[in-house]
């Protein structure tokens, strides 16, 4: 099979952090050219989120160094190999314990929520950190839309099985496909996302086109990418790595620098770009806005 590799992206094309954020620059570059696909002028995005001190990450490197499987192993496989994945037309099914369970296609199903209008800058951690500006909107408006019943506890992520487009799929390093988890709580909370787009641009195939989850104050890898099913249950989903390494990954994945990994510590974190390690914080940083969601939890054995 031929896998297509992405074209290299011009470097004319890649937004500068600083000139995305200055709203008269920003025109005077997308009258000039400079921005590819860039948004009308009167839907420009606000920024939004508690991160806003944060340094955003180059273009570079939030695509071309990536933890997805499904391509490879390598944090270089994914910007290499996903170039080929078809992302349209992309249907999601929404089931379980829900009012209106459907086949949605994707733009059917966040027709209205314009998640253009807002970008939200959150920090996400998979061993090295990146601060990301998503375009996105708020899972709980999906939610919202859906009308979960009374039964419903938890939101069960499927992600995209295709061996055929997704050569890490061949190999049987996990049980594929996908599979992530939420509490309902946590899913409802405004920080969690449902994510779209990055600097003003559809999101990558590398970052988890045409849809991915974001939970900002988890590891990364509980944000699942090209997701292609959405459950609604009365039971706590099982989770892909939870089911691969029961004893190293579980189901609730906080940012935690006070439990170690079995393999390594996590008291710091290396910010991609940046030499030095960091001090880890506590869910990232975003402790004041989720710590209420854990109240009276013993966050080791909940890990």
């Amino acid at each position: 099979m031929l896998i297509r590799r992405p074209s290299p992206i011009p470097t004319s094309e890649i937004t500068d952090e600083r000139l995305y954020w200055s709203r008269r620059d920003f025109i005077r570059a997308a009258g000039a050219g400079a921005v590819a696909a860039a948004l009308p002028v009167d839907r420009l995005p606000a920024l939004t989120g508690p991160r806003d001190e944060d340094k955003l990450t180059p273009w570079a490197d939030i695509t071309g160094y990536n933890n997805f499987y499904e391509f490879g192993t390598d944090k270089s496989d994914p910007a290499k190999y996903a170039g080929g994945l078809r992302t349209r037309p992309w249907k999601v099914t929404v089931d379980g314990e829900v009012a209106r369970p459907a086949e949605y296609d994707l733009d059917d199903l966040l027709r209205g929520f314009t998640p253009e209008e807002r970008v939200y800058r959150h920090r996400c951690v998979e061993g090295w950190s990146m601060v990301v500006p998503w375009l996105g909107v708020p899972l709980a408006k999906l939610i919202d839309r859906v009308e979960p019943t009374g039964k419903a506890r938890f939101v069960e992520f499927t992600t995209l099985l295709d061996p055929r487009q997704m050569p890490g799929q061949r190999q049987r390093l996990l049980d594929w496909p996908y599979l992530e988890g939420l509490r309902l709580d946590e899913a409802r909370h405004p920080l969690t996302l449902l994510v779209t787009g990055i600097y003003g641009k559809p999101l990558p195939n590398q970052n988890g086109a045409p849809l991915r989850l974001v939970v900002p104050w988890k590891y990364g890898f509980k944000g699942g990418k090209s997701i292609v099913r959405i459950r609604f249950s009365e039971r706590e989903p099982r989770t892909t790595w939870n089911l691969a390494l029961p004893e190293e990954y579980g189901f609730y994945a906080n940012v935690n620098p006070e439990v170690d990994h079995p393999r390594w510590s996590q008291a710091r974190e290396r910010r991609v770009g940046e030499f030095f390690k960091r001090k880890t914080l506590m869910f990232n940083g975003y402790a004041d806005e989720v710590a209420s969601l854990y109240a009276g939890m013993d966050l080791r054995k909940h890990y």
